[in-house]
């Protein structure tokens, strides 16, 4: 059978499908035995943060404040699960530090539960898109492929922290919006609880979810939207059962910081002189080390260029670039050159991307699940760069990927979907973006593992 024949078959897209599973088990057991949260950004605060929340429990419940840790603004829910294993461990050891000695105890299997996190919200997308083409398949081989590409995903949900819940939220509250409207929003009172704790659940994950919340209220002032009249009354009181399910957090921080955007850094205030010109518009020299040596600190305070070395390799050096343990990582002294291919072969994936966006926004207009991710896409990205400008870093330290994961997961769902519909029209064309787009993934999986040997993970301390 030669590759033209292979390439007009349905059989290929599944057997990368299929090949996919596979991958990403390896890669998900991979990195559990070679990586540790400890290493992750911010890890100490983050560490502290569930030192404190579970010291309390189960008698009392808990917050940590200022004093207590640099992350005492972060909203709960991704320290439940760290804080639960915390407590299981002091009741299992004997020691007398408990709060240190259970760290690699809760690491550990805060991993495994955020690995499953991340495959659970595969799944839930996987399974939106078969909500959108009516479909009871799940093999949607252009969702699954993209979404494994983006290496700033593997790095996210390994660390201990509030965007991995972002993502797997909103993903359940696109699938819930999409079945709304597929019923013209004739809900009853149990789709309204859901939807609005789901949204609570969002706001309680981290503040970046705030960022997809005005795309719902916006929606209200398009006027050629089916059934507005049942959405604006479902909104409405999704939202108020969100606002009651999180606003007692946010209410804590007014009372004891006089704000609700508490946060560990001044605000300079928006002024895009808080940053120079070369963070707006990268210089040629920039262009140059993206492409020749994107690890810190070539691209040092530069926007675009950071943030897309981030995406698709690890610019930082948190996790497949070992930057502050050098001599312990494994390929350390050409992982540079490695990643400098990794975004020359990248160029093609961002333009599928955003290529199948751009159509995907073209040609459905008027649908409220649509105009949502559009919305969000929007927002996201502006208000992620109006924090940027507003708490400016000297080297640009709040330029991280893992900072917008939502912002990755939605323009990847919006862009499958016309290429799906592409596997329908034309699938010789189809299995020929697959084809380019997995042979990019074998050559960029180094950037999807942890590069710190198994030995230095077990015995790791923070």
């Amino acid at each position: 059978m030669n590759l033209k024949k292979i390439l007009k078959s349905e059989l290929f897209p599944k057997t990368v499908f299929q090949f996919l599973i596979f991958s990403t088990s390896f890669v998900l057991l991979y990195n559990f035995l070679h990586y540790t949260p400890m290493l992750g950004y911010d890890s100490y605060a983050h560490y502290t943060y569930i030192d404190f929340f579970s010291r309390y429990l189960p008698k009392d419940f808990r917050l940590p404040a200022y004093s207590d840790t640099r992350e005492y603004f972060s909203p709960p829910i991704p320290y439940i699960v760290p804080a639960f294993f915390q407590v299981l461990c002091r009741n299992i050891i004997e020691s007398t530090d408990f709060l240190t000695e259970c760290r690699s105890f809760y690491s550990r299997y805060t991993l495994i539960f955020q690995y499953f996190l991340y495959v659970l919200t595969t799944f839930v997308n996987l399974k939106t898109l078969g909500l959108i083409f009516n479909k009871k398949s799940k093999i949607f081989t252009s969702y699954f492929l993209l979404i494994s590409m983006l290496s700033v995903s593997y790095r996210s949900f390994s660390m201990i922290r509030g965007e991995p819940y972002i993502v797997f939220f909103v993903s359940i509250l696109i699938y819930l919006l999409i079945s709304q409207s597929k019923v013209g929003y004739k809900y009853k009172f149990i789709d309204v609880l859901t939807f609005g704790l789901v949204i609570g659940c969002l706001a309680l994950s981290k503040q970046w979810a705030f960022l997809l919340f005005p795309s719902f209220f916006i929606l209200f002032f398009y006027k050629n939207i089916d059934s507005i009249k049942e959405y604006k009354k479902f909104i409405v009181g999704s939202f108020a059962v969100g606002f009651f399910a999180s606003s007692w957090f946010y209410i804590g921080l007014y009372l004891k910081y006089s704000t609700f955007t508490a946060f560990n850094l001044p605000s300079l205030g928006f002024n895009f002189s808080n940053k120079p010109f070369s963070f707006y518009v990268p210089s040629l020299s920039h262009f140059i080390d993206l492409f020749r040596i994107p690890i810190r600190p070539y691209l040092s305070n530069q926007f675009l260029t950071s943030l897309y070395a981030d995406t698709w390799g690890d610019y930082w050096g948190y996790f497949s670039f070992t930057s502050k343990y050098i001599n312990i990582g494994r390929n350390q002294m050409d992982i540079g050159e490695y990643f400098a291919r990794v975004n020359l072969l990248s160029l093609f994936t961002t333009f599928i991307i955003i290529f199948f966006y751009l159509r995907f926004i073209k040609s459905n207009k008027g649908s409220v699940y649509v105009v949502y991710l559009n919305l969000s896409l929007i927002i996201t990205l502006l208000g992620y760069l109006w924090f940027v400008i507003s708490y400016p870093e000297p080297a640009g330290d709040t330029v991280k990927a893992t900072y917008i994961l939502q912002f990755f997961y939605i323009v990847v769902l919006a862009a499958s979907v016309e290429l799906e519909k592409l596997r329908s029209i034309n699938i010789y064309r189809y299995n020929i973006i697959i084809l380019i787009l997995f042979i990019i993934y074998l050559h960029n999986i180094q950037t999807y593992l942890s590069h710190f040997p198994y030995q230095f993970i077990q015995d790791f301390k923070l």
